[in-house]
């Protein structure tokens, strides 16, 4: 990783580590969890702090979803590319959105930009916006979107903003969005030990199923 990468993925892994999986941290072998000696022993450590949290040895994996959110939010070419690739096959009568992981910060960045769920855009009678598995969370990612720690997220006020998370998904440290979003519906779910974070588990879960058919999540 470059430094610049390097350091965002240590904010974002400082963000979530609690005091005791960092005190847990500080006293291991920097070679506990066998990572890569190109890895910092700053970094090295936050990562044995997050396994402490989150056992099972997904921290690799966290790793590279972190880098993936920055690359988007770092490259801001390929997120207009992106953004307009979406609003350009957007259905016109689209009343909800959905955005898993990244996909999430990309569906709040398609409606920020107001380029769909607008007068005059793409799926101008959307409706609601539903997350799942969102690293919106995270204060890091929001810095990186140039979204200063105490300023809220927020949709226009005709939009309906629903947010599904696991308190277990390791990808996402099991935050919630309510402190950070106003306007915001929560719906805490269960996606299971196998894969917390998994898309088809959040999508078969019951607060979707309820927002995408316009009920209470």
């Amino acid at each position: 990783m470059e430094p610049s990468e390097e350091d965002f993925v240590a904010e974002a892994f400082a963000d979530l580590v609690r005091p005791e999986d960092v005190a847990f941290a500080e006293n291991q072998p920097l070679a506990t969890l066998g990572l890569p000696k190109l890895w910092s022993p700053r970094l090295t450590q936050l990562v044995m702090a997050y396994d402490h949290r989150f056992p099972g040895g997904g921290v690799q994996f966290v790793v590279r979803r972190l880098r993936e959110v920055r690359y988007y939010l770092t490259k801001p070419a390929l997120a207009a590319e992106v953004r307009a690739f979406l609003r350009d096959e957007f259905p016109l009568d689209a009343a909800v959105i959905i955005g898993h992981s990244l996909g999430s910060v990309i569906a709040y960045d398609l409606l920020r930009h107001k380029e769909v769920g607008a007068a005059g855009t793409p799926g101008s009678g959307l409706h609601t916006l539903v997350t799942c598995g969102s690293p919106l969370g995270i204060p890091a990612v929001r810095r990186l979107m140039g979204v200063t720690d105490g300023m809220p997220l927020q949709l226009e006020s005709h939009i309906r903003w629903v947010n599904v998370f696991d308190p277990g998904d390791l990808i996402t440290g099991g935050v919630s969005l309510s402190t950070v979003a106003r306007g915001l519906t929560e719906a805490p779910v269960n996606n299971g030990i196998g894969d917390p974070h998994s898309a088809l588990r959040y999508l078969r879960s019951v607060p979707v199923a309820r927002a995408v058919a316009g009920g209470r999540p």
